[in-house]
């Protein structure tokens, strides 16, 4: 079951045009953690897009960041990334 807030990343993250997007939600890994206190959520993305191309890892992450900060750290705690470009495929 998708929850509104990995719904929410995922629309966010379209906005890369990824050739690859996989969310895992491991929020239920954390129970008691202090950031999942009042429901927050934490993820693992896997993103594969042409836009990485050139770029640092650092650099990367930051593009996907910028999607996101007014999401973090409320309702997301916790964002593990992990950014490839196609040509690559590492996920």
């Amino acid at each position: 079951m998708t929850s509104t807030h990995e719904s929410l990343l995922h629309a966010r993250l379209l906005a890369l045009s990824p050739t690859h997007l996989e969310i895992e939600n491991e929020s239920h890994l954390h129970a008691g953690h202090a950031g999942s206190k009042g429901g927050a959520s934490h993820f693992r993305v896997h993103i594969q897009a042409d836009c990485f191309e050139g770029k640092r890892t650092v650099t990367q992450h930051r593009m996907v960041y910028d999607l996101v900060t007014d999401l973090m750290p409320f309702p997301i705690h916790a964002l593990a990334l992990h950014t490839s470009i196609p040509s690559k495929g590492n996920l």
